[in-house]
């Protein structure tokens, strides 16, 4: 099974997630206070974080910003409805997707699969590509600029391998929500629009002129530089 962590002080949900997780072949871990959370989730026990925003004493925020200097693991945010500030931290701090409060359970098993399905392709595929300065290995799930390894989330490293076999063609935001994400584009969804900011700047430290360039109207393009252009 699955092992899965859920740091949120209600322990009347993580009880009725862990029981709902079971059926889905997950075991449900909790932490109800965001210090404990945080060593847990550190551990490189579990497959996927849960992670609620508003906790006892180190919030939610913070407690991603210090897992995301220990480990890469996926993390998925619960957000108040409503709340898109929280959303966009989330995402830019390095959150891999997120839920808002109330959810119903079916959409957090289905957002928990898209995410650990993303993961489970770049550790087990086999193929190596490059686009212009741009490396990446789908087998070590290892990028880089030129000589500058990149650190990415889940889904930024998803997000780059999809721009990387298609460099040079315009990608649309439902294409990239669909296949990084695993889910439809909602009206006022801009979690891919974070997550390709947030790759942007990685991709761009240093440089004058951008990797991605966004095409009004149409969606991202990736532009490769020459391995040996001046940063």
């Amino acid at each position: 099974m699955n092992q899965l962590l859920i740091v949120d002080d209600d322990t009347e949900l993580c009880t009725l997630l862990a029981e709902r997780l079971r059926a889905d072949e997950f075991a449900l871990h909790a932490a109800h206070d965001g210090k404990t959370g945080l060593e847990m989730a550190s551990s490189g026990a579990y497959s996927l974080v849960i992670l609620d925003v508003m906790l006892p004493g180190m919030g939610g925020m913070e407690l991603l910003k210090e897992l995301r200097s220990r480990s890469s693991v996926p993390v998925l945010m619960l957000t108040a409805r409503g709340d898109d500030i929280d959303r966009i931290i989330g995402l830019e701090v390095g959150a891999d997707d997120y839920l808002p409060k109330p959810f119903n359970p079916r959409e957090l098993i289905a957002r928990i699969k898209a995410i650990l399905r993303r993961f489970d392709e770049r550790r087990v595929g086999q193929n190596r590509f490059i686009a212009g300065d741009i490396t990446i290995d789908i087998a070590m799930r290892e990028a880089s600029v030129g000589s500058r390894p990149l650190h990415l989330t889940t889904i930024e490293f998803s997000l780059l391998e999809i721009l990387v076999r298609n460099a040079g063609h315009v990608l649309t935001r439902e294409y990239l929500t669909d296949i990084a994400l695993g889910r439809s584009l909602g009206a006022f969804d801009r979690t891919i629009d974070v997550h390709i900011s947030n790759l942007r700047k990685k991709l761009d430290a240093h440089r004058e002129t951008e990797h991605i360039k966004t095409i009004r109207g149409s969606g991202y393009l990736l532009a490769p530089h020459r391995p040996n252009e001046e940063r």
